[in-house]
């Protein structure tokens, strides 16, 4: 991808691109003033839609048709909530957006809020990310003070208050309802759906809940228009998706693309391949919820549609470069110990069922194998695999059942050659 049809990522490189200065001088804030100045909500509402700018954060689910579901004409107040719990291992590309350039998302929550008829918004943080929360707390006040957000934003009559609420590090809070308890000073505890958040959602009340990168979009589908979005990616999946790319290659780092390009290109056109002597054996798609693609299985377009066919999916577009000398029983030991450690417990599928997976897989890491070890793990997860309240069952299940089935034959060698020692 040319670095011309960037957008999101094109001025990382900037100096002081954080400040509000710097941001008004490369067009900040236009499309925002545009948006409230010149359009009604029902006109950003349609573009949304047009553009086909599906969820960045998982599920892909299309932006404009959520904002869609929030009933207009009610009394009560209708919020937004900003996920920026960044959670899933190996992803890393909202915090890139956010210290970078966090009046971009900024521009994108008034344009979105303005749309829906929102006047307050949150934006929820990962308690790790503390010096970026400061930075977008920073972002805020500046903001406020030109006039941007507060009080007759843009000279107009609507109203927008920002809050930045930092969680506490748990990655259940990151599924949308689990979310909305925490913001509410409650557990992490997801809620059964439906009702679903647009209708019944933060205090009761009408919610739209969108990732970082998703709502960073809003403002060059606004400036540009919806069709250029579609143009840059594909018709069901417009624009580009910012990629994190770690692990087994010689540049890490985020690459932004084009919804589509195949994942061996990204893996050896622009990560610069594996290291000197290194041959791939796997690769984690979309985070490390998403089931693992064997080294032949890489030919394929990163859309949402493309990667669900091939049985695992886009996910938060975290990819994870795994070499022919990593062992995929460590592989599933992390992730077994993961899912078990953020496991919130409120489904008895998952709190049990993950644990149990873990100490068979701890065990057999420590030379404890038994035969039928294997049979019983894939037993375990297909028996959480849709059995639960919330998407955390299936996370963990998925990579489990897909690391399982498609390196069984190393896992045996494995268990039988450290029973042996």
């Amino acid at each position: 991808m040319a670095d011309k049809e960037k957008y999101l990522t094109k001025l990382f490189g900037l100096k002081n691109l954080h400040k509000i200065e710097v941001y008004l001088q490369n067009g900040g804030y236009e499309a925002a003033k545009k948006a409230i100045k010149t359009k009604k909500p029902q006109d950003i509402l349609n573009e949304v839609k047009a553009a086909n700018l599906r969820g960045r954060g998982g599920a892909g689910f299309p932006a404009g048709v959520k904002w869609g579901f929030v009933p207009q004409g009610v009394e009560k107040p209708k919020y937004l909530c900003v996920n920026a719990d960044e959670g899933e291992p190996g992803t890393f590309k909202d915090k890139y957006i956010m210290s970078h350039n966090p009046h971009l998302l900024l521009e994108g929550i008034i344009i979105t809020s303005y749309c829906v008829g929102i006047h307050q918004a949150f934006i929820y943080i990962r308690g790790e990310y503390e010096m970026i929360a400061r930075r977008l707390e920073k972002a805020i006040e500046e903001a406020t003070a030109k006039g941007f957000l507060g009080k007759n934003i843009f000279g107009s009559n609507f109203d927008l208050e920002v809050i930045v609420h930092r969680g506490a590090g748990a990655y259940i809070c990151g599924e949308e309802t689990a979310l909305l308890e925490s913001l509410e000073g409650k557990r992490g505890h997801p809620r059964l759906k439906p009702p679903f958040p647009a209708s019944i959602g933060l205090f009761g009340c009408p919610t739209v809940i969108n990732n970082v990168e998703t709502i960073a979009n809003i403002p060059f589908i606004m400036a540009r228009g919806a069709e250029w979005f579609t143009q840059i990616g594909l018709p069901k999946d417009g624009g580009t998706r910012i990629f994190g790319v770690s692990g087994a290659v010689k540049k890490p780092g985020i690459y932004e693309l084009p919804l589509g390009t195949s994942l061996r290109e990204l893996i050896y056109n622009y990560a610069g391949g594996l290291p000197e002597g290194k041959k791939l054996k796997a690769v984690i798609p979309g985070g490390m919820s998403a089931p693992v693609l064997k080294a032949d299985e890489i030919d394929i377009p990163l859309d949402f549609e493309s990667l669900m066919k091939a049985g695992s999916m886009l996910g938060s577009g975290a990819v994870i470069v795994i070499d022919h000398e990593t062992s995929m029983l460590d592989v599933l030991r992390v992730v077994s110990k993961f899912y078990a450690h953020e496991s919130c417990g409120q489904c008895t599928p998952c709190r049990v069922g993950v644990a149990w997976i873990n100490k068979i897989v701890q065990r057999i890491a420590a030379g404890g194998g038994q035969p039928g070890d294997l049979e019983t793990i894939t037993r375990l997860a297909s028996a959480i695999k849709g059995k639960t309240l919330c998407p955390l069952g299936d996370a963990a299940a998925m990579p489990i059942l897909a690391i399982v089935e498609k390196f069984k034959d190393e896992l045996l060698d494995q268990i039988g050659s450290l029973k042996d020692n």
